[in-house]
């Protein structure tokens, strides 16, 4: 057997890295239990839920999604109290990682037992927010704008940084089939279409503000990530692709401009420097996570599609 040469070195470290903070110490366990178990998928290796959730824009997409889920303020009251995301930020972020990769590629019978369990585990979380108002993890208008914030986030990344974007024919179809797993979270008429995603977006503006918890994720994903010294510009390219890919009106009310005179910069800084560093990062990942020895770049049927993003 050949030795392994420097560039496979790195890419594999690289690559255990990553795979150890999204997935978990037992990344492998669950990479066999999704992509190499036996059974019927849901979806088809080329089908456009693939390809978005097997892209590595997932991982700026993932970090939109973040920051843009925490303006609503039921939405943050509950990730605040309950979700431990400072205590247990990469035990969370398994947890999402796997329900995605479970949902979109694994057998239907497993994806189904991940859906009941964190159906099980919404039904213990509800509160109080600051201003008075209950939440429960179960309001299906809660739940509404969780998943419409994240798809969106996730389509955009993808069609941001991919080499080949979703036709709208595709992207209408992405949008229907993730669908699929929403309405067994109990997520009521989730959108079916680009042009439905858009309305239910706009539809929750007027609840979203600017509070204490909001601007505390921001701070704690873009100024404190939890990660070793070394590891953190990596980080910071996502970062910067994922709040170039907010609305203005999200990096308004969490505060992510430049300061002072220079703020009138910013739209040539978001072009100039933040694309560049997060197709940059982005670009890093795909290549960290491509081996072809690795069973989550296999695909479970003799069709060939990128699947590199998730768990």
């Amino acid at each position: 057997m050949s030795r392994p040469t420097p560039t496979r070195i790195v890419r594999h470290r690289l690559s255990t890295a990553l795979r150890d903070r999204v997935a978990g110490a037992d990344a492998e366990r669950r990479a066999h239990a999704i992509w190499l178990a036996d059974g019927p998928r849901r979806f088809a290796p080329l089908d456009p839920i693939c390809r978005v959730h097997g892209h590595p824009g997932m991982y700026a997409g993932g970090i939109r999604a973040l920051l843009l889920q925490a303006l609503h303020p039921l939405a943050m009251a509950g990730v605040g109290e309950h979700s431990g995301y400072r205590g247990d930020p990469w035990g969370r972020l398994q947890r999402t990682s796997e329900f995605i990769a479970m949902t979109t590629y694994g057998p239907m019978d497993a994806a189904q037992r991940v859906i009941d369990r964190i159906n099980r585990v919404h039904t213990t979380v509800r509160g109080t927010a600051r201003d008075g108002r209950p939440y429960a993890a179960t309001d299906p208008h809660l739940l509404r704008w969780v998943h419409v914030a994240e798809i969106d986030s996730f389509l955009r990344a993808h069609q941001h940084y991919a080499r080949t974007p979703l036709t709208a024919a595709d992207a209408d179809t992405y949008v229907d089939q993730a669908a699929w797993a929403a309405t067994r979270l109990g997520v009521d008429d989730p959108p079916r279409s680009t042009a439905d995603l858009e309305a239910s977006l706009a539809a929750y503006r007027p609840e979203l503000e600017s509070t204490p918890g909001a601007r505390d994720v921001a701070r704690f994903l873009l100024a404190e990530p939890p990660l070793p010294a070394l590891a953190r510009p990596g980080f910071w390219l996502l970062a910067a692709g994922a709040v170039q890919l907010l609305p203005g009106y999200a990096r308004d009310l969490l505060g992510l401009h430049l300061p002072g005179r220079t703020r009138a910069l910013e739209p040539l800084a978001l072009r100039g420097v933040a694309d560049p560093l997060g197709r940059l990062g982005t670009a890093a990942v795909g290549w960290a996570l491509s081996s072809p020895e690795d069973p989550r770049n296999a695909p479970y049927s003799s069709a060939v599609v990128d699947r590199r993003g998730v768990a």
